[in-house]
């Protein structure tokens, strides 16, 4: 199983997962040159994608997904929601092959998807595990806060792609931010912040997971060095250290029209 995340912060998303030649996306929030681009520089071909999975409509998550919608008849996943908030924004090509999560298991690869509720501002969020021989894996952003549907779908996982969107003191002096916005990213329907992710890896670590990548980190609010040191300060004041109880990485925080393979 090889996963890469292409894009990831608030402007731009998408995370690639294969498993024996057959791969899915999760997002579309790049261009699609930028995904081609992505996949090339990792040796991976855009034509070995057969579905993709769609956690919400915000732009972070869908810019690239008309595009690749006229190009490629793949079959693309999202919740009740999350379909009609597309359509009705235009963001989807009128011919796709467009499926609910409850159809999830004719998902055409060799190994399982299932979709999870996520707690988010948006029409009806959802995240993912993909599951195969050997374990399961987890892509999990956007929520304002670890709900037990959450718990329950990603303790266990080998790997989890988690949300470390915002540190709390950065993002307290942020003067560019009004207090309304502020208010709606710490929101239970918000974004976890640096301090809710370390918590939360602590439970992963213990139930089994052995590698966690930080992602959706905010480009105004949070750094790569600060949500990686946060992490590994935390989890090591609880007993837990870094290459030796688990291993961390932190996705490269990329704009929009730009992704890069990790």
């Amino acid at each position: 199983m090889r996963v890469l995340s292409l894009c990831s912060s608030s402007k731009a998303n998408c995370t690639y997962i294969e498993h024996r030649g057959e791969a899915i996306l999760v997002d579309i929030g790049c261009s699609y040159k930028a995904l081609c681009e992505g996949l090339s520089l990792a040796g991976r071909s855009v034509e070995r994608i057969k579905a993709v999975f769609i956690t919400h409509e915000h732009s972070d998550h869908i810019k690239g997904l008309l595009t690749f919608s006229k190009k490629h008849n793949v079959p693309i996943f999202a919740s009740e929601g999350t379909l009609s908030a597309i359509t009705d924004k235009d963001k989807v090509s009128g011919g796709a092959d467009l499926r609910l999560i409850s159809e999830i298991a004719d998902a055409p690869v060799d190994f399982g998807v299932n979709a999870f509720r996520t707690p988010h501002d948006s029409a009806e969020s959802n995240g993912y595990t993909v599951t195969y021989n050997e374990g399961k894996i987890a892509v999990c952003t956007d929520l304002g806060h670890v709900t037990e549907e959450v718990r329950e779908n990603l303790l266990g996982s080998k790997f989890v792609l988690l949300e470390s969107n915002y540190d709390l003191s950065m993002m307290t002096r942020n003067i560019i931010y009004p207090e309304a916005l502020k208010a709606r990213i710490r929101s239970d329907v918000g974004h976890l912040s640096n301090g809710d992710s370390a918590s939360f890896a602590r439970e992963l670590i213990k139930s089994g997971t052995t590698s966690i990548m930080l992602g959706h980190l905010s480009q105004e609010n949070n750094t790569p060095d600060i949500a990686f040191g946060n992490m590994v300060s935390a989890l090591r004041a609880s007993g837990i250290e870094l290459d030796r109880d688990y291993f961390l990485t932190v996705a490269k925080v990329t704009g929009d029209g730009r992704a890069v393979a990790i």
